[in-house]
């Protein structure tokens, strides 16, 4: 009888913490979970964080920050509602929308160069890759993998000729792969990854993302599904608001800035405020290049395009 009562008394205390606001552990609508990957190319997100932006724009929210490898799983944990929002390069996030992603663009982070890197003497054109021959990038679809198959149209007349010689590898591993020489002759990178590569002997730029492109565009972008929009618009709001107050301070502060992102990228001081000034790296809010991804993906058979209308893919 004591026993049973023991029982029933700690289940209905667990009854009563749950209907207690904010009792209830991970209560989604008291936690805002957000998705970046790797790079400098994120480094107005680790600005975010340092200074508390958000917590300050949402007061009583739980800010959670997660990396995670591709875009890939970035979608994968919208979908299954342990990611309310991200930040991906142009390409993944239209894939995304092509096959049912009801997400859209709510800001502009970066322009950053990105390289085609290789470690073998014989490669001088994309023409020269063989069977043998894989080339490491964050996954098929990502902004490196569009890039290099339009350089592949441009070049090879085929915009898929490389299509079968991708190793989906996150950049430290691409990086760690392409230096050993471990199955893989060549790595789509941007820096810090990018320039240490082309500091090590043997290591040769083959193709620059802006080559490929033929214009200046964004590396990446920050998404959100329209859950978020519906349900939580002034996190919608208070994302764009972040991310802008963390532009605006590397931009004004680069020094002040590098002395806190250094360690963070496992960089000194110096080299990290140089990344941060790197001829072609750009903070921004803007969102350039939408419109000839859009054309050429579309052209070339990675979406289908239908009902995508460039207009109708920002918040």
């Amino acid at each position: 009888m004591k026993s049973t009562l023991k029982v029933t008394t700690a289940f209905l205390l667990f009854l009563v913490l749950l209907l207690i606001p904010g009792c209830r552990k991970g209560d989604k609508d008291l936690e805002f979970v957000l998705a970046e990957q790797y790079g400098l190319a994120y480094a107005p997100l680790q600005v975010v964080k340092e200074k508390a932006f958000l917590e300050d724009l949402l007061p009583g929210i739980k800010i959670r920050w997660v990396q995670l490898g591709n875009t890939a799983a970035i979608r994968e944990g919208m979908l299954s509602g342990s990611v309310d929002a991200g930040f991906m390069g142009i390409p993944p996030f239209l894939i995304g929308r092509d096959r049912g992603m009801d997400w859209r663009i709510v800001t502009g982070l970066s322009i950053t160069p990105l390289g085609l890197v290789v470690n073998k003497d014989r490669l001088k054109t994309l023409s020269d890759f063989t069977s043998q021959d894989r080339i490491a990038l964050p996954q098929p679809g990502s902004i490196q993998h569009i890039l290099l198959a339009k350089a592949c149209e441009t070049q090879l007349g085929d915009p898929r000729a490389l299509d079968n010689h991708l190793v989906t590898l996150n950049h430290p591993d691409g990086m760690t792969a392409l230096l050993a020489g471990a199955g893989v002759s060549a790595h789509f990178t941007s820096l810090p990854y990018l320039d240490q590569e082309l500091k090590q002997k043997g290591m040769r730029l083959l193709l620059t993302g802006e080559e490929a492109m033929g214009e200046v565009f964004s590396f990446i972008v920050g998404v959100a599904p329209s859950a978020l929009k519906e349900k939580h618009p002034g996190h919608v709001k208070a994302l764009a608001e972040a991310v802008r107050l963390g532009i605006d301070f590397i931009n004004k502060n680069p020094r002040e800035a590098a002395k806190f992102l250094a360690p963070l990228y496992g960089l000194s001081v110096e080299e990290t405020e140089r990344y941060i000034m790197y001829p072609g790296q750009r903070y921004t809010t803007e969102v350039l290049g939408i419109g000839e991804f859009l054309e050429f993906m579309i052209r070339s058979g990675y979406i289908t395009g239908k009902e995508l209308f460039e207009d109708d893919l920002f918040w």
